[in-house]
């Protein structure tokens, strides 16, 4: 089993760097190895009515597959700098967006045309926020929604599965060089290849890490956000969301000194659960088509932690507050934010009385015993900051649903070709650290797939 070039992960930026591939020349032979299903496979047991929380599957559809975690997420592709990473450092300010955009055209091409694309440049809203002291952040955003997003990963399938060999629950468990050809141990065989991309995304984060101390690639410890999910009636966040969609918005808190950001905001949405290694935390979905609306909005709360020596393992502090949310919910807890501000923990009987209707089943409970004081507190305040330009979100009834965290990988060493300190071997997406959205992920993807074609000129 000899290819030019292996990817591992199926994830956005598995799936455009071997798209960009083909573009380049169908000739080079590719493998992608995916530890989840094929697309129409994803099936979480949660959809099943008689199902109402997570069971742990050993693999996690909404997870991994086809698609990676964004594969059945909300599809929002942010067209921007300013967030969901850093890879312009690597390739530059233009280079990014270019590459943004080129990702864009090919998700239009592949189903997404009529997705609307938002953009806050003209919005009146950030001159409002600031005088809160919220901040917008510039950005422009595709918005396919879950539905539009599964189109877009099935044209994709359907385009790749003929030119590349994708391999499903296929599981990678070692990577060795020798000599000049990479050799990748699965639970179904070797593969060798000259070029080798990892694209694992957050929840291989943990793997790729113990890949990185084996072959000797430095690596920095990153950041973890802790959170909550956010729900309120979609009527209160209307004005907004039918402006920008997707506005993130950025808070300094006065009592820390501390950021607090919206992140994936989700106008008639869904609440859902994600399964990361084991541990259930929360997330959200929404879809382009009105019949499948709700009469909500979601979005999360997120304080971002970054630790200083001697303390390296951030993402295990963000795994155990998870672990108090499962070990007290048996997975997500939800709270009235007029619970929480008041010292009492949501009920059965208390949540029956609330106006606003629940789009996740999950365990009334007590946040201030699974979040930190200090992440608490800075949530709540952001709470009241939002309801100054979004009057109604410090209801009593709003939902706050936790622990939301976003775990990321450290920051692995890579040069301005995202390529390791081992020739030929690429550390790509949010796995490597540098990304943290699909757009980025996917520009990633292309950008190193651009390079491995030049090379594989050469080579040939």
């Amino acid at each position: 089993m000899r290819y030019d070039v292996i990817i591992v992960g199926a994830g956005a930026c598995g799936i455009f760097a071997a798209y960009e591939l083909m573009q380049y020349n169908s000739g080079i032979k590719v493998a992608m190895l995916e530890k989840g299903n094929e697309l129409k496979k994803r099936i979480c047991p949660i959809d099943n009515e008689k199902v109402r929380t997570c069971i742990n599957c050993s693999n996690c559809s909404i997870m991994n597959g086809f698609g990676g975690a964004g594969g059945l997420s909300d599809g929002k592709y942010n067209i921007t700098n300013n967030f969901g990473g850093e890879l312009y450092k690597y390739v530059g300010r233009k280079e990014a967006l270019d590459l943004m955009n080129y990702v864009d055209e090919i998700n239009c091409k592949m189903g997404g045309a009529e997705a609307k694309l938002y953009s806050t440049e003209n919005s009146d809203l950030k001159s409002k926020a600031l005088r809160y002291d919220l901040h917008l952040l510039d950005a422009k955003v595709r918005h396919m929604g879950t539905d539009k997003n599964l189109v877009i990963m099935n044209n994709l399938y359907e385009y790749l599965k003929d030119k590349v060999d994708i391999e499903f629950n296929t599981e990678v468990s070692d990577v060795e060089k020798r000599e000049k050809a990479f050799y990748v141990t699965t639970d179904k065989g070797e593969y060798t290849c000259s070029w080798l991309i990892l694209a694992t995304g957050r929840s291989g984060s943990k793997w790729i890490s113990g890949i990185c101390d084996k072959l000797g690639i430095k690596k920095e410890s990153n950041r973890v956000d802790i959170g909550v999910r956010v729900e309120l009636p979609a009527s209160i966040f209307e004005h907004i969301t039918s402006q920008v969609y997707e506005s993130k918005i950025v808070y300094r808190t006065e009592k820390y000194n501390d950021l607090v950001r919206t992140f994936c905001m989700n106008p008639y949405g869904e609440v859902v659960t994600e399964n990361t290694n084991g541990i259930v935390t929360v997330n959200g979905h929404s879809y382009s088509d009105p019949k499948y609306h709700t009469e909500n909005t979601n979005f999360a709360l997120l304080v971002s932690n970054k630790f200083t020596e001697p303390f390296k393992n951030s993402n295990e502090y963000g795994e155990s507050i998870a672990r108090l949310s499962n070990m007290l919910g048996g997975g997500v807890l939800v709270q009235r934010f007029g619970d929480l501000v008041k010292g009492r923990r949501s009920s059965e009987r208390r949540m029956e009385k609330s106006f606003l209707r629940p789009t996740l089943s999950a365990t009334p409970g007590d946040l201030s015993l699974v979040i930190p004081k200090r992440q608490l507190d800075d949530i709540i305040e952001m709470i009241y900051a939002l309801d100054k330009i979004a009057p109604g979100t410090a209801n009593e009834d709003t939902l706050l649903y936790g622990a939301e965290v976003k775990f990321y990988n450290s920051q692995v060493e890579v040069n301005n070709n995202l390529e390791t300190s081992i020739k030929g071997l690429y550390i790509l997406g949010d796995s490597s650290g540098v990304t943290h959205s699909l757009s980025q992920a996917s520009a990633s993807g292309v950008y190193v797939a651009r390079l491995i074609g030049e090379g594989w000129g050469r080579h040939d």
